[in-house]
C-alpha cells in the first residue's frame, strides 16, 4: 500500500514553506544578512526544538509507523550543542533559554509525542528535510555573513554521517510513501507540517527586533521587499 504521504507533504506544505522563506529575518539572510546576536538566538531556540523532536523520536522508535523513518543520523542536539559552544563559551548551558514562541512549539512537540505520536512525521520532516535541502547553501551564507571560519559555527549544517544528502532525501521519502496509513491519517500529518512551519515563523519572527537594531529599518525594509519562491523551497523539492 503506498499512501503517496512525501507527495502529499510537499504539495500541502509549498504556500506555508514560501511564507517561512518570506519572514523578515530569513528573507534577509537568505540575501546574506546575518546578524551574529539574532543568529546565536536562533541557534539556542533551535536546541531545545530539536532536543524536544530527537527526544520524542528515540521514545518512538519501535512505533509501527514512525519506526520507518527513524534516522539517529538525522539528530541535531549534538552539532547544536557545539554551535552554542561556539557563540556563547563553555557556559552557554547557563546562557540559552527558549523564546515564547519556542516554548510553544517544544510544548507541542511533546504534546503529540504523547497523543498522537503518527504526527512527528510532520515535525521530522519540516526541519531534516528542509535541513538537507537548504543546509550547505545556508551553511556558506551564514561563513560569509559572520566572517566564520570552516568548522566553527556551522556544525548544524553538516551531517557527518549522511554521505549522499540526495541519496538519503530519496530514501526518506520512500519510506513516507511505504507508510501503512489512511487518507485522514495523511491529512493530518499535513496540516501538522503547515503548523509547524508556522510556528518556526513565530520563532523567526521574533528575532527580528534584534536584527532591525543592528542593521536599520530602511535596509531590514529593502532586503525584505516581497520575494518568489526561495532558494531553499527549490532544493527542497529534489
Amino acid at each position: 500500500m503506498s499512501s503517496n504521504l512525501a507527495t502529499k507533504l510537499r504539495e500541502g506544505t509549498k504556500k506555508a514553506h514560501t511564507m517561512a522563506e518570506n519572514t523578515g529575518f530569513i528573507a534577509c539572510f537568505l540575501k546574506g544578512t546575518v546578524e551574529k546576536e539574532s543568529y546565536r538566538k536562533l541557534v539556542a531556540n533551535f536546541y531545545f526544538v530539536y532536543s524536544a523532536m530527537e527526544e520524542e523520536m528515540r521514545r518512538h522508535k519501535d512505533h509501527p509507523i514512525l519506526s520507518k523513518i527513524y534516522f539517529p543520523e538525522l539528530e541535531r542536539k549534538e552539532t547544536l550543542e557545539q554551535d552554542l559552544a561556539y557563540y556563547f563559551g563553555k557556559n552557554w548551558r547557563d546562557q540559552v533559554a527558549p523564546s515564547d514562541a519556542t516554548q510553544s512549539y517544544v510544548a507541542r512537540i511533546h504534546q503529540v509525542g504523547q497523543s498522537n505520536p503518527e504526527l512527528l512525521i510532520a515535525h521530522s520532516y519540516t526541519r531534516y528535510i528542509g535541513d538537507l535541502s537548504g543546509g550547505q547553501i545556508l551553511k556558506k551564507i551564514a561563513q560569509n555573513g559572520m566572517n566564520l571560519t570552516e568548522g566553527e559555527g556551522t556544525n548544524f549544517y553538516e551531517f557527518k554521517h549522511i554521505s549522499d544528502e540526495k541519496a538519503f532525501k530519496k530514501e526518506y521519502r520512500a519510506r513516507l510513501d511505504s507508510m501503512d496509513i489512511d487518507e485522514a491519517t495523511a491529512d493530518r500529518i499535513v496540516e501538522e507540517a503547515n503548523d509547524a512551519f508556522g510556528m518556526n515563523m513565530h520563532m523567526f519572527k521574533e528575532l527580528e527586533g534584534n536584527l532591525i537594531k543592528a542593521i536599520g529599518q530602511a535596509l531590514f525594509n529593502a532586503l525584505t521587499r516581497r520575494r518568489a519562491r526561495g532558494s531553499t523551497e527549490l532544493a527542497t523539492a529534489e
